[in-house]
């Protein structure tokens, strides 16, 4: 890692923020394109029993023959965008990664968000490396001790960020978008991982 980007978390993985990986008219460019031509849908997902429609819309996009399930739902992957492929593409050089896949969520408004979870699934392997990257309303992202329910670190994801999370760091840690009572306008979060199986 670059030396002027320090682990985020205290111990047992890493995590690191770059706050302007892409610039505000690269991030307001694929921003839209991202609205207008990713294939978004809201599902139901399962959690403790009960089947409750997600908070957020999604879209899968990727390499052939690579879904990815998680609470419940199986998700089978749309065919790279040249948006999509041009964001991949710049994320892999920069940082030597190769990414099977891509899963997108769009958070409407200050009502959508993400309860507390990990990027544990089968799928992903044993330590993935995940690369998170925002573009639209600033949001804020909490993580915590999975364990041990400690007070969340926060960290504002504004738009053409990119967060980095790595080694063991979703065995021990979880992380969500909390919903919010201040008015906010869309976001798109794209979170770039390999399925290996």
């Amino acid at each position: 890692m670059p030396e002027n980007h320090e682990n985020l978390i205290p111990k047992d993985g890493e995590v690191y923020l770059y706050n302007s990986f892409f610039n505000a008219e690269e991030s307001s460019y694929f921003m839209n394109k991202l609205l207008e031509e990713i294939e978004w849908k809201q599902e139901p997902i399962r959690i403790m029993g009960k089947e409750i429609m997600q908070p957020r819309l999604t879209a899968w996009y990727g390499d052939p023959n690579k879904p990815y399930s998680y609470s419940g739902i199986k998700m089978l992957a749309h065919p790279w965008t040249d948006p999509l492929e041009q964001i991949k593409k710049r994320i892999e050089f920069k940082f030597g990664l190769e990414f099977s896949s891509v899963l997108l969520n769009l958070y409407r408004n200050e009502r959508d968000g993400m309860g507390w979870h990990r990027d544990n699934e089968k799928e992903l392997g044993p330590d993935p490396t995940i690369i998170s990257l925002s573009f639209g309303q600033s949001r804020v992202f909490q993580l915590r001790r999975y364990k041990e329910k400690s007070k969340p670190i926060l960290l504002e994801l504004h738009t053409g960020s990119l967060l980095i999370m790595k080694g063991a760091t979703n065995h021990y840690w979880e992380h969500r978008i909390p919903k919010t009572s201040q008015h906010l306008q869309p976001r798109i979060n794209l979170t770039f991982r390999n399925i290996i199986l």
